[in-house]
């Protein structure tokens, strides 16, 4: 483990030999001196002794050697097991006033943990922290390992029962029948083998379909079913978060011929909770297939206008000389018959004439015209009748009185939709006017009829009121009540920032006072462009001039030399090792790392041996996409379909997979040596990659750019190859919030300092919430030439001479000054995780009017002028960049190797699934990169094949190749046979 890991603060504060720590080593010498001065010092850090030598990290033995004045190495010699550590035990105890946990003390610690964290903490790992760190609290060392696990189980299984007791006894006896009744199958149906065909649980729990009518009549009648349980509004007020979202996972993993055999009030609780969360979820899925569906209506319509309407853009050639020709012979003979006169003057003659005035009826407003009126007719007679169902189902409410007016008409809409036959709205009614009745709408909106009077047409209004409702919701101006997603973006921000106002802008780092936080943004922004302004004469690769293309000029750096040496360690690599399974390469991974401890630690009854295999080969499943039905077919590892799949449902969940990602991830960082690569990175690139995928979902998207359907993934890879993070998004969808979500909130040791991110995943609010957030976004901008630079005052039109074609105008510090407040409150909602980022950032879009988005462009746009006049000054910069980013690109090439099954088409239709698919895949990845690296170092720790690279070739490194991997064929999986790779990593068995 480098320092990386363990940084100079963690060894001074928790590793240092205090005075009363010497006076415990007096007469003890060599082995036996650093032996019981790591036990003092690690008992003193966790509360426990350790269990050998692999528990600690070399940076830790030598920091705590060079105290006690011996070589490090010597602690190979210290006895682990014996008289001696038993008597070094007993001794540091007595000094640190612990004492050994007795029966009576478990007994209380499971009473504890069950009322203080098992209530409202589900996960086992973080329940055993817990329990950890209470027993240090009260000065006692843990009992043994599997103690600990058989305390936290039982915890979580009273925490449970009395949760379960006490929901169930909120529920009145007709709610109880209703949630039974879930579990019962409808007449004449049969249950299949997982027990859901023809259940209403079954229908309450799919996945919904692509954006279509149907799809939206079939999530309203699900929404209708899971009100008519009728649950209490307050039935879950008080369980938290993490919990609710336990018992919905439950629920949703376990078939109802499951769920049957457990007590009725766990049975009442996890069914009340899938019920309950269903409920916002569905509601955004309707939220989801309006917005889609308003969209559709008028890119049909124009696509299907345009497709009659293609000559119109036929332009008819010599428009100016037909006139002139037309005017000459009219003139010349004025009494003739225009087709004896006028046509023979044109060449073409009549057919040329019928072209020109086609062209001149469907372009312009006639083509507009034409494109509002096929919309409207494909909304009355499709779309319309789920539209107004939509409207009997959601309750939209907007906290801003400008957009009232929406709202208005969206209950007048309601109230004459089941009127037949009605062309105008009554006269007399009011009709609430809005955005969207402006403009190019406004002549079929408000209409003249027969005897003169101004009318509004019904069916236009409400098309150009759906229209309105969909720009509003999207930057969530306008919310729905029982929404997750898209609710009250109020919801979305912590609602004690009042109360924790000065720890709140501490975590961020940002100062209280708006002015000091404007004083550091405009200072780096006047050094940034001085510093550029004084540069620009002796960069060669740089012209700042005033040319309609672009003020900037930047050349292309040179190419670094290609490293020579590489090949040969790579051939080395496979002459060692071979060709290896990569099933075999993540089994080697569980096995170092003990990356499926956490996973095999929940409550079960499975072995934990049997467990983590099924849990493996369901990862290679989903991984490699091949599915569980060929992994279980083509090995002979004796584990059946129906085995895998029961551990997939009911232990692979999206937690899960995640833990065990960052695990490997976390281990690699431990195993890497600092010689070899360098101190640990803090950069990360990210980009996606475009996965086709079922399309019966509301989550595929076909996509032009990508040229065809499918979903992206979202990868987070740091400068060695390793991926720290991953995530599925639509392919229309903005990356920013991506990268953010990834840069905060990736779960490993790693600290994200800097972000490299292409073109598409920066912007402006991109710039203002990562300078919020405290790490710096470094993208590659395609169109560098047309960038602006932001003055940093006003008065100065003089400033900076050598800058000026490519400066604008001064940023608005004053917007910045007024909003900063609630720019923070925004930005610890990100941090804080109180609702997605993708959902806080829906407040700022371009059809956005908050206040608070003006603020952050401006930020955006003085960090992004720092930024751009930093990477123009530095071909340093430049170069990190673009080599980070095709860290990330190289690491989507290996994409195809591993995710080869189904020609690398996600089949399935379920977001779940595909985000299995995507996690699973992460697994994989991270498992190659790891044992890449451990072989890697094995054959560079000789000194001959270490001499060989050159400087090139060390910067080149990267433990992300594939030629020894085979990821094809019969799976087998031995859990006795191992790769011979010398390391001093610690083993672990899952």
């Amino acid at each position: 483990m480098d320092s990386a890991v363990v940084d100079v603060d963690e060894l001074v504060e928790f590793w240092t030999l205090l005075e009363v720590d010497r006076e415990l080593l007096i007469g003890k010498r060599g082995a036996t001196a650093l032996g019981f001065a790591l036990l003092l010092k690690h008992y003193s850090r966790h509360g426990r002794f350790p269990r050998g030598r692999s528990d600690m990290h070399d940076v830790v033995i030598d920091f705590v050697a060079r105290q006690v004045g011996v070589d490090g190495s010597v602690v190979g010699s210290y006895a682990w097991s014996g008289s001696t550590i038993e008597y070094h035990r007993a001794q540091i105890r007595a000094h640190l006033g612990f004492r050994v946990a007795t029966v009576a003390d478990q007994e209380v610690g499971t009473a504890w943990l069950a009322v203080n964290v098992a209530h409202a903490e589900r996960r086992p790992e973080r329940v055993r922290e817990e329990l950890l760190a209470h027993f240090r609290a009260q000065h006692i060392e843990p009992p043994t390992p599997g103690r600990v696990l058989r305390i936290v189980r039982s915890a979580l299984r009273a925490a449970e029962q009395a949760w379960s007791l006490q929901i169930s006894q909120r529920l009145d006896p007709p709610t109880v029948g209703r949630l039974l009744n879930l579990l019962t199958p409808e007449e004449g149906t049969v249950e299949d083998g997982v027990g859901e065909s023809g259940t209403v649980l079954g229908s309450i729990k799919s996945a919904p379909g692509n954006v279509s009518l149907e799809s939206m009549m079939t999530e309203i009648g699900k929404l209708h079913a899971v009100r008519a349980v009728g649950l209490p509004v307050d039935l879950f007020a008080d369980v938290a978060p993490k919990v609710l979202d336990g018992w919905r996972a439950r629920a949703a993993v376990e078939a109802p011929s499951h769920l049957r055999r457990h007590a009725q009030p766990l049975i009442l609780t996890v069914l009340a909770a899938l019920v309950h969360q269903r409920e916002r979820e569905i509601t955004d899925t309707l939220v989801e297939l309006l917005i889609a569906t308003v969209h559709r209506i008028g890119a049909r319509a124009e696509r299907r206008v345009t497709n009659e309407l293609i000559n119109a853009f036929k332009r008819v050639t010599g428009k100016e000389n037909i006139l002139f020709l037309i005017a000459d012979a009219a003139l010349a003979k004025p009494d003739g018959a225009v087709r004896e006169v006028v046509f023979p003057a044109v060449a073409g003659g009549e057919q040329t004439l019928r072209e020109l005035v086609h062209e001149f009826k469907t372009n312009g407003p006639v083509y507009r015209r034409t494109v509002q009126t096929t919309l409207r007719a494909s909304y009355t007679g499709h779309y319309r009748r789920g539209l107004i169902a939509l409207l009997e189902v959601l309750e939209f409410r907007s906290s801003n009185t400008a957009h009232r007016p929406v709202i208005d008409a969206l209950t007048l809409i309601r109230r004459y939709a089941k009127t037949a036959n009605l062309t105008y709205y009554p006269l007399g009614e009011t009709v609430p006017v809005h955005r969207g009745t402006a403009g190019d709408w406004s002549d079929l909106v408000y209409r003249t009829d027969t005897r003169g009077r101004g009318r509004v047409a019904r069916m236009v209004y409400e098309v150009v009121t759906f229209q309105a409702l969909r720009e509003q919701l999207r930057c969530k101006e306008i919310w729905v009540v029982g929404a997750d997603s898209w609710r009250d973006p109020d919801e979305d921000l912590p609602q004690d920032f009042e109360q924790r106002r000065s720890e709140n802008y501490r975590e961020l780092r940002k100062p209280l006072d708006p002015t000091v936080f404007i004083d550091d943004l405009r200072r780096e922004m006047t050094d940034a462009l001085t510093a550029l302004d004084s540069a620009v004469p002796s960069l060669d690769w740089l012209s700042i001039t005033d040319r309609p293309s672009g003020a900037i000029t930047l050349t292309k750096y040179e190419a670094a030399p290609e490293p020579r040496n590489l090949r040969r360690v790579k051939d080395e690599v496979q002459r060692r090792w071979g060709t290896i399974a990569l099933v075999d390469m993540l089994k080697e991974t569980v096995l170092r790392t003990g990356c499926l401890n956490d996973a095999t630690a929940g409550i079960g009854t499975l072995d934990v041996e049997v467990l983590a295999e099924r849990l493996m080969l369901a990862i290679y499943a989903y991984g490699t996409n091949t599915g569980i039905r060929a992994v279980a077919a083509g090995g002979g590892h004796g584990h059946t379909e129906d085995e895998i799949r029961y551990v997939r449902r009911r232990y692979l969940t999206r937690d899960t997979a995640q833990a065990v990602a960052i695990a490997i991830a976390n281990a690699t960082f431990a195993a890497r040596r600092t010689s070899l690569w360098g101190e640990g990175s803090t950069a990360v690139a990210s980009d996606s990659t475009h996965f086709r995928s079922y399309d019966q979902n509301i989550f595929t998207e076909w996509h032009s750019r990508y040229g065809g359907r499918g979903i992206l993934i979202y990868w987070h890879v740091e400068r060695g190859s390793m991926v720290v993070h991953s995530q599925t998004l639509r392919a229309s969808a903005s990356e920013v919030h991506a990268m953010i979500e990834g840069a905060i909130r990736h779960g490993t040791t790693m600290k994200v300092e800097g972000n490299y991110v292409d073109t598409h995943g920066q912007s402006e609010i991109g710039f203002a919430i990562t300078r919020l957030l405290g790490f710096d976004l470094l993208p590659r901008i395609k169109q560098i030439n047309k960038v602006r630079l932001y003055r940093p005052a006003t008065g100065q039109p003089d400033a900076f001479p050598q800058l000026t074609p490519a400066l604008t105008r001064p940023i608005r510090w004053d917007l910045i000054e007024q909003n900063y407040d609630q720019m923070i409150k925004y930005a610890t909602a990100i941090r804080q995780g109180t609702a997605s980022t993708e959902a806080i950032l829906r407040r700022f879009t371009r059809s956005a009017s908050h206040p608070t988005y003006q603020a952050m462009l401006e930020v955006g746009r003085a960090q992004r002028t720092i930024f751009v006049a930093r990477f123009l000054r530095s071909r340093e910069l430049q170069r990190e960049i673009t080599e980070g980013l095709n860290i990330v690109e190289a690491f989507n090439g290996a994409n195809a190797v591993i995710y080869y099954g189904k020609g690398g088409e996600i089949a399935s239709n379920r977001q779940d699934e595909q985000e299995m698919s995507a996690l699973c895949l992460r697994i994989l990845q991270a498992a190659l990169v790891y044992v890449n690296t451990l072989m890697l170092q094995d054959v560079l720790a000789e000194d001959a094949w270490a001499s060989l690279l050159t400087t090139e070739d060390r910067r080149g490194l990267t433990p992300l190749f594939w030629q020894h991997v085979l990821p094809y064929g019969e799976v087998k999986l031995d859990m006795t046979t191992r790769l011979s790779i010398r390391t001093t990593e610690p083993t672990s068995s899952p």
